[in-house]
């Protein structure tokens, strides 16, 4: 990681690469300013949107997109435009940009999957990873219906974050917390790891890039490391590559400077005395 500022003294990390995924742009769950601080802090050669970027499903139902999910979109463009390699994966939530794989909109790769080399040489598979998700490939009536509900959680978490602010105190995903503690949940995420790590090994890949199930994790399952960057609804995380080409999670809402620049947004929003 290399350090550096923007013209107005913002520090700015620059990595090799950026993995980002499950961002659900069009929601009420998307942490779309977080985002933005990430997104400003943080450059790359490589960005890789590993689907779920736009959430279809949800604005199919119903409309909601504010100026901070249009400001994602504009800021992932300037990126490509002013040099960053940007590769788009489609999920299943963005499953509609399916359509247009192999094509470029504005600078932006759209791939089905992707080959990515690290600094290494080493060979990592990236997917989005809904094609090893049983409910999702073969009971998509229900993967909507737990979409539902998982959007009913989202929605305790806004009002539960919003009160702790009120208290003043950090962002924490209450929706992770009891995900993680559900004993199906916990034997989903290990079943969906393993069918990933399989694959990649199938494919005489060294590792696998993915998002989907929302649970940032770095680990090695039988010689194959297996990456998940998270999300952007709960945990607010990204898997960066560093030059040396060694793997990291960023827990973004984790770090201090998002709370600082909260803080300045706020004092810069307060009415000016008369």
């Amino acid at each position: 990681m290399d350090l550096g500022t923007t013209d107005n003294g913002t520090a700015v990390s620059h990595y090799r690469t950026i993995f980002l995924s499950d961002i659900h742009l069009g929601t009420r769950g998307c942490q779309a300013e977080i985002l933005l601080d990430f997104l400003r802090c943080n450059e790359s050669e490589y960005l890789y949107l590993v689907g779920d970027i736009v959430d279809g499903w949800r604005m199919r139902k119903s409309w909601y997109w504010q100026q901070s999910h249009n400001d994602v979109i504009q800021k992932v463009l300037r990126k490509a435009r002013k040099g960053t390699k940007v590769t788009y994966i489609p999920g299943n939530h963005d499953e509609a940009l399916r359509d247009y794989v192999d094509m470029q909109f504005g600078g932006i790769q759209v791939s089905s999957e992707a080959v990515h080399v690290t600094a290494k040489g080493e060979r990592y598979l990236v997917i989005h990873g809904d094609e090893f998700d049983g409910v999702v490939r073969y009971a998509k009536w229900l993967a909507l219906l737990g979409d539902w509900a998982y959007n009913v959680m989202l929605t305790v978490n806004h009002w539960f974050n919003f009160g702790r602010r009120l208290m003043g105190l950090r962002y924490w995903s209450l929706s992770a917390y009891l995900k993680g503690r559900v004993k199906n949940a916990v034997e989903f995420i290990s079943h969906f790891e393993d069918a990933l790590a399989d694959e990649a090994r199938r494919r005489d890949f060294k590792g696998v890039v993915c998002g989907h199930i929302h649970h940032a994790e770095i680990r090695d399952i039988g010689g194959i490391l297996y990456c998940n960057d998270g999300d952007w609804v709960e945990s607010c995380t990204a898997l960066v590559e560093h030059f040396d080409g060694r793997l990291e999670i960023l827990h973004w809402a984790d770090a201090q400077e998002i709370y600082d620049w909260r803080l300045q947004s706020a004092k810069k929003a307060e009415p000016v005395p008369s």
